[in-house]
């Protein structure tokens, strides 16, 4: 990764004459480019972590992303040796397993919060990154256990997106994807349940990969989470920088349940050379049956053009499933892990239910109400749901859709409705919900707080890897991505596809005014 002045991996970079890199050179470099100024001598990983900081501290108070620094380790670390692909890179972590060994892990939550709980161990994946010589400097707002597709958690408040702070830069990995799309580090850690890579990848003009099932690690203390739904990795401004991450974190951790088979080759040398001609089939119509936004419609039409000219082979063609149905049953599974949270919680702080908030606590008690033989129907009904969508990859390469049905929200537009708090209070009292989930209520629900992301959740209930692409910008100069979901182990032919997308379509340089 050799280097010859700030920028010379990066098109448009200005040379500083003084040697001493300033905040708009720093920000038009990836982290590989940065990795290759530190391997060079042109600058030392003290100083981009202060560069890092200072643009952190500059930008913070409007955006809320950083909710715990850590600074004076990040500096202890940076002062010492570091090697690996990423050596003297700084990075923020998603505060939501990603854990670094005696710092605060409060996961959203008001209790863990409260008793200030902190993380034994690093995490494997935190490990991983460490080796590659990354140095995490804080941790980013998440929602409580992060299970919204926005983050505005009340214990930290929300975050808020650059591009317009009015607005939600989504989530559950919305703290990372803000400070990322401010410049403040060319990636950050962030992991995907149902979209939490790759809605605010989309809602920030980022690229978000979410890798499939068993690509990352998960331990020390379990090796998958949700069956394997939910996965680690970034939010990234270029793909390479995803890429190469990739490589330092993918493969087989102590205790995996399974050994996915290692990729033929780097995930970065995906980049070196355009992919074949694909067959993609796609399709705007939200799989729900609720509204999709002209906008959403016309990214999906301008890529399927960009595509085309690019010598792909494009149809509007969809997978033959029934994608409410895969819904429910996607977050029936999401209600018992909320229930096993809660209860951990309580026993980890002593807190009672004015530990949460009321949203978590009815997920909780809908997981209470789920039987054990309904459970098990959820998750076998996903492996019909694998199959149907392996019947549509052998059609077809991958699926385009659009990553966000609509716009990114304004702050606090998808909070739970006054009508639904008062609701959820009375059935919590009156411990009706098992009635309530045989009501219908529930599909309500699902409908009016997925009609934002009802295209991210098939790719994390399958299991296989995903993308949100940053190719359109709406009227309102909001970001909006592009999805493509692929089949098991495509991680490789979806960033080569990317990697072209990005030299077709450049978006490295498009940055917030903030």
């Amino acid at each position: 990764m050799a280097s010859s002045g700030f920028g010379a991996t990066a098109p448009g970079a200005d040379h500083n004459k003084d040697n001493i890199m300033r905040f708009d050179e720093y920000r038009k470099l990836d982290g590989v480019a940065l990795a290759a100024c530190v391997s060079a001598g042109e600058i030392s990983a003290g100083e981009l972590l202060e560069l890092a900081i200072a643009r952190a501290e500059a930008v913070n108070p409007q955006l809320n992303g950083v909710i715990i620094p850590l600074y004076e380790q990040a500096r202890a670390r940076a002062a010492g040796p570091l090697s690996g692909p990423f050596a003297g890179v700084p990075m923020l972590v998603k505060d939501l397993f990603q854990e670094i060994g005696g710092a605060p892990s409060y996961a959203g939550n008001k209790a863990l919060k409260a008793k200030d709980f902190r993380a034994t161990a690093d995490s494997e994946l935190v490990r991983r990154w460490q080796a590659a010589g990354l140095v995490p400097f804080g941790r980013t707002n998440t929602p409580e256990f992060g299970s919204k597709g926005i983050t505005e958690p009340e214990s930290f408040g929300p975050s808020r997106n650059p591009w317009n702070p009015a607005h939600t830069p989504g989530g559950s990995s919305g703290g990372s994807a803000a400070m990322v799309a401010a410049g403040v580090v060319p990636f950050a850690g962030a992991n995907d349940g149902g979209g939490s890579i790759r809605i605010p990848a989309a809602c920030c003009g980022l690229f978000g990969l979410k890798p499939g099932r068993g690509r990352t690690p998960w331990g020390p203390e379990f090796v998958e989470a949700l069956h394997g739904i939910s996965v680690n990795h970034v939010v990234s401004r270029s793909v390479r920088d995803s890429a190469a991450l990739l490589d330092a974190t993918h493969g087989d951790e102590h205790g995996a349940l399974f050994r996915i088979a290692p990729p033929q080759r780097t995930y970065l040398s995906e980049l070196e050379r355009d992919p074949a001609p694909l067959k993609i089939g796609f399709s705007s119509r939200s799989p729900i049956g609720t509204a999709v936004d002209p906008e959403a419609v016309q990214a999906v039409q301008d890529a399927a053009r960009l595509l085309e000219s690019l010598g792909h082979q494009v149809e509007e063609a969809e997978p033959e499933l029934d994608m409410m149905a895969m819904s429910m049953d996607w977050l029936g599974i999401w209600f018992t892990k909320c229930a096993a949270e809660v209860a951990r919680v309580k026993a980890l702080t002593g807190c009672g239910d004015d530990g949460f908030e009321l949203d978590t606590l009815a997920l909780a008690a809908f997981g209470h109400a789920t039987r054990a033989d309904d459970y098990l129907n959820f998750y076998q009904r996903g492996q019909i749901y694998s199959q149907q969508l392996a019947d549509f990859h052998q059609r077809f390469d991958f699926w385009m859709t659009p990553t966000l049905a609509m716009e990114p929200a304004l702050i606090g537009a998808s909070a739970t409705p006054a009508w639904q708090n008062a609701a959820l209070k009375v059935i919590l009292k009156l411990r009706a919900e098992k009635l309530v989930m045989k009501s219908g209520l529930i599909e309500q629900m699902v409908r009016e707080n997925m009609k934002y992301v009802p295209y991210t959740q098939l790719a994390n209930f399958t299991g296989v890897p995903a993308m949100s692409v940053p190719l359109h910008w709406c009227a309102s100069g909001l970001p909006m991505g592009v999805q493509f979901v692929g089949g098991h182990g495509d991680e490789g032919r979806l960033l080569a596809l990317a990697g072209q997308l990005e030299k077709a379509r450049p978006w490295f340089d498009r940055v917030a005014d903030l």
